[in-house]
């Protein structure tokens, strides 16, 4: 096979930032993706339905006239949350999910969640509404590894979170272990999760064998060989609950390169014909439609897209290195691999 059509594909964990990196990155995700999940992770967050009105706006200006793109916004959880004003903005169409970040997880989330009881509120109203939250899953506590993080969370924070508010849509996001692929698919239809394109070509080895790699650095971090061909296994199952997330992340080079690097790989550029090259090489090009273009509307309850996109396999496609930007150069994620598919329609 050398051609592909797929329905256009949507991004269901993505990050804009704002300002000037707003208006550099936001198109190099409209140029493939018809729908994106935009993290509000913002500084100062993004904590009500006006705010995340006027950030939607923003984004709006910044998408390229011949684009069809729709931002979904989402709010972001804190312990001071209004319900009735999340609720709201759900209703009018404002907001399609809510985002929790316990507090100190990764980039710009030190307003999120330590006691989760003081949440419960929220959460309860959310489940009665039907409005999804979308969870960065890790635990933050000092005494448990890094690379452990995510299964501590699943046992200690979201299977108690999701048995004591029965009926509350939740979206495991950007999961790294084979635990993780394990708990969403025991979930049921109230349970999804998404997995990045980074994860499916990266382990731990990429960030530290040979120097530090800071451009491989991401939160959660890449884990074991294991645990990388769980995703791929996950990603290219066919499984209704897995869906694309790229969590692609801007930062701009001198803050990624430094003593204390930001966390993130920028994929949005190159996604698509990462995911083609893996899918084939798993001899699973038939399920990359439902992967990256059905799966995910189908948990969200919104209609796949009409549009089309076609990709053609050939001579290896050459991708910028990076994105410049006002402030700088943004890196793009370099796979470590020849990328022969290409989005050509």
């Amino acid at each position: 096979m050398d051609r592909l059509t797929l329905r256009r594909p949507d991004d269901w964990h993505l990050h804009l930032r704002d300002g000037e990196m707003l208006r550099a990155v936001t198109p190099e995700t409209a140029r493939h993706f018809g729908r994106a999940i935009i993290m509000p992770n913002l500084v100062p967050p993004v904590v009500r339905g006006a705010e995340a009105a006027a950030y939607r706006d923003r984004i709006l200006a910044a998408i390229p006239e011949s684009a069809d793109f729709k931002p979904l916004m989402t709010l972001y959880l804190t312990e001071d949350t209004d319900p009735a004003d999340l609720v709201a903005a759900h209703r009018d169409g404002i907001i399609t999910a809510v985002k929790l970040y316990p507090a100190g997880a990764t980039t710009n989330s030190a307003s999120g969640v330590r006691n989760f009881d003081k949440v419960r509120p929220v959460l309860e109203a959310m489940a009665e509404a039907g409005i999804p939250l979308c969870t960065h899953g890790e635990v933050v506590d000092s005494h448990v590894d890094i690379f452990d993080r995510e299964a501590v969370f699943i046992d200690t924070v979201l299977d108690p979170l999701r048995r004591n508010t029965p009926g509350l849509r939740v979206v495991m996001e950007h999961i790294t272990t084979s635990q993780g692929v394990d708990y969403a698919r025991s979930g049921g239809e109230d349970l999804g999760a998404t997995i990045t394109t980074h994860h499916l070509v990266i382990n731990r080895n990429a960030i530290l064998v040979g120097g530090i790699k800071p451009h491989y650095y991401c939160l959660p971090v890449a884990k074991r060989e294991e645990h990388r061909l769980a995703l791929r296994e996950a990603a290219t199952s066919g499984d209704a609950c897995f869906f694309l997330g790229t969590d692609s992340a801007p930062h701009l080079d001198h803050l990624k390169e430094n003593a204390c690097g930001c966390a993130g790989c920028f994929t949005a550029t190159n996604t698509m014909s990462i995911l083609a090259e893996v899918f084939e090489q798993d001899g699973a090009l038939d399920k990359l439609e439902g992967f990256a273009s059905l799966n995910g509307p189908r948990f969200y309850r919104l209609p796949p897209n009409e549009s089309q996109i076609v990709l053609e396999k050939g001579a290896p496609v050459d991708y910028p290195a990076h994105i410049d930007t006002v402030e700088g150069p943004v890196t793009v994620f370099d796979p470590m691999m020849p990328l022969h598919w290409r989005v050509v329609e």
